[in-house]
């Protein structure tokens, strides 16, 4: 994985140097402020780094999609913006909340400026036949209203008594996976990869983006608090209908705790023993194995190379993350 760590770092900081250029802070500095709260917080730039990874894939020149890849990363961090803000979160990568730190009116404004601004970077990039352009201003667009069919099911999850398994894996591939899945597509689509290597890429990133939810549903039951950036077990106290419960569930499991607002530290993890005697937490891990594997035999289409080869490193490095 070293070498791995080595080409996202690399990546993530050209990412970084062009979010600097294309998203400055320019007036009203407060607004643009918000709207970097969280992209200059960091992150691991996967989304982006994997549109890069895809341009390059297919024989592209990744530089040239970087505009792309900044585009991607602000509707991610959009996203999260208005998840923290409906979720009642009050941290984030460790740092105060956008809504905390500027009210929720402001933090709205941020997440909205960001969405706008990843459609006018997107644009940027140059030398574009047209219609690649606007098939990809409209991946982009569905992507997003995916992403909102699937926080809305999310929330309406929380209401519902039962979630069956399938139910959850298709909420999972709108609010999160599709953001994967555009990356693939965008960054292969703009620089002339073929019909094939551009659905390959986009179900690659599909797949291995429902693995890397399952990942963060486990993760936020068995990472430290400090890794997280956020309390542990979030998801348990919010009433979250994750792979891991929905199995608990199945097997008749009883978390006392689950969707108890207030639920102590000793109570939490009394539940995550719970439920890691119950093999619900192996189930969903296994789930994301299963899923990777399906994602790199998508990447069959591709000829090999370098990118390729770090695609399928990427797509393990996503279920085997400790943060």
């Amino acid at each position: 994985m070293a070498i791995l760590d080595e080409e996202l770092r690399r990546r993530a900081g050209i990412i970084s140097g062009a979010i600097e250029e294309l998203l400055p802070v320019v007036h009203p500095e407060e607004l643009y402020s918000a709207g970097r709260h969280l992209v200059d917080a960091g992150g691991k730039r996967l989304r982006p780094c994997m549109l890069l990874l895809a341009a390059e894939a297919v024989g592209g020149d990744p530089k040239a999609v970087v505009p792309a890849a900044v585009s991607i990363e602000l509707v991610h961090n959009f996203t999260l913006i208005h998840d923290d803000i409906m979720d009642n979160a009050t941290t984030r990568r460790g740092r105060p909340a956008v809504h905390v730190k500027w009210d929720e009116a402001g933090a709205i404004l941020a997440g909205d400026t960001l969405y706008s601004k990843a459609f006018e970077i997107l644009t940027a990039v140059g030398g574009v036949d047209p219609k690649d352009m606007v098939a990809s201003v409209k991946m982009l667009a569905r992507t997003c209203a995916s992403i909102c069919e699937g926080q809305w099911l999310d929330m309406e999850f929380e209401r519902r008594e039962e979630v069956t398994e399938a139910e959850y894996l298709e909420m999972v591939e709108k609010k999160t996976a599709v953001l994967y899945g555009a990356a693939g597509w965008i960054g292969s689509r703009l620089v002339g990869g073929s019909d094939e290597e551009v659905e390959g890429l986009e179900r690659f990133g599909r797949l291995v983006g429902i693995a890397f939810q399952i990942q963060d549903d486990v993760l936020d039951l068995t990472a430290p608090a400090e890794v997280l950036g956020k309390p542990r077990g979030g998801d348990l106290a919010e009433g979250k209908k994750t792979l891991i419960m929905i199995d608990a569930i199945s097997k008749g499991v009883d978390v006392p705790i689950f969707a108890k607002k207030n639920a102590s530290i000793e109570e939490i993890e009394a539940a995550l023993e719970t439920l890691r005697a119950s093999g619900s937490i192996d189930y969903a891990r296994k789930r994301a194995v299963r899923l990777v594997e399906e994602g790199k035999e998508a990447l069959g289409v591709l000829a090999d190379s370098e990118a390729k080869s770090l695609l399928m490193k990427l797509s393990d490095y996503m279920i085997s993350r400790s943060y």
